[in-house]
């Protein structure tokens, strides 16, 4: 899609750093060059303000990713684009079929409802919870590394949903300042939220998480 708009060597796309390479790598195979623009921490999808701050001259597009089922903020950003002369472009998630995702909606919202100690994600109509992201706060206690082990310690499984943002990975390192990005990887979780989960599954993941809510600061 890149190249066939015309992005080339004289160009800069705005891309996300938080995720995986491969949107950057692309970038870089059309001759142009990723700038990374931070994120919205509800979201986890590119923030239009912070895109806006790092268009160039140069920029000629932004590529926004949509994250663990929850969409970008389009519709500001195709006005960005619109103003600032920039092509927009979408990588969306696969579509899951109507059914699975209302299992899931149903899911994130038992665990919503029940786990202390985590920050839940913030919900909407839009969601459909590809992956179920919650934060684990530090505050001095044990940290998210600490809390993953601790919970599959318990027979729940979990995962880092990013585990280094792409502007620190070395071939695609950029020395730039993205507080939001660089939260994220530190904090996020990914809790089992699949359509297939019984309830004594979900309460299981509640059980296990919550024996650990006394280790952590308050989620606010």
């Amino acid at each position: 899609m890149l190249r066939a708009a015309g992005i080339g060597p004289a160009d800069e796309v705005v891309v996300p750093a938080f995720g995986n390479p491969e949107v950057a790598e692309a970038v870089i195979q059309t001759g142009a060059t990723p700038v990374y623009a931070d994120i919205d921490p509800a979201t986890y999808c590119l923030n239009p303000d912070f895109v806006d701050a790092v268009v160039g001259p140069r920029t000629a597009a932004v590529v926004v990713v949509h994250r663990f089922g929850r969409p970008a903020d389009v519709a500001r950003l195709h006005r960005l684009g619109q103003r600032r002369g920039l092509l927009v472009i979408e990588q969306s998630e696969s579509d899951a079929p109507y059914a699975e995702a209302e299992r899931r909606r149903a899911n994130a919202a038992y665990l919503t409802a029940r786990l202390s100690g985590v920050r839940t994600p913030e919900g909407g109509d839009a969601h459909t919870y590809q992956q179920y992201v919650v934060r684990v706060p530090g505050n001095g206690r044990p940290d998210r590394d600490a809390f993953a082990r601790a919970v599959r310690a318990r027979g729940v499984e979990c995962r880092v949903p990013v585990k280094t943002p792409v502007h620190r990975v070395p071939l695609f390192r950029r020395d730039v300042c993205l507080p939001e990005t660089e939260r994220a990887a530190d904090e996020t979780l990914s809790l089992p939220v699949d359509a297939s989960l019984t309830r004594r599954e979900l309460q299981r993941v509640v059980t296990a998480c919550n024996a650990l809510g006394g280790l952590l600061q308050p989620a606010f």
